[in-house]
């Protein structure tokens, strides 16, 4: 088991999750954080962190398969992050959107640490 960062994520990147991570598993993208499946060691501190549950286990209902590729591919071409930033000044107004991986995701990485 691993877990997973969805599209929730996107243009909010809240980063609470950063700094309960004992393993230093995530990775930045411009706009959304994602988990490197083979680095997390499924201790799910992660999870209740993030405030709008853009984080869930990959056993959790729906395409986790797709998720966990996701996760993978983008945690290998992004940096590594291991401290909390600020999340953006409008992250409030899209952290109850829907369609957000359509409409604002973005594959460039972040700036890391």
């Amino acid at each position: 088991m691993t877990y997973i960062v969805n599209d929730k994520c996107i243009k909010c990147k809240y980063m609470d999750c950063i700094e309960v991570c004992p393993v230093d598993c995530f990775y930045e993208g411009e706009n959304m954080l994602v988990i490197h499946p083979d680095e997390c060691i499924d201790c799910g501190v992660c999870e209740p962190e993030c405030p709008i549950e853009a984080i869930l286990p990959d056993t959790a209902s729906g395409d986790m398969d797709t998720w966990v590729k996701f996760n993978l591919k983008y945690s290998e071409a992004w940096p590594n992050i291991t401290r909390k930033k600020d999340p953006p000044d409008d992250a409030d107004d899209f952290k109850d959107m829907t369609g957000k991986l359509e409409k604002h995701f973005s594959d460039k990485p972040g700036s890391g640490d």
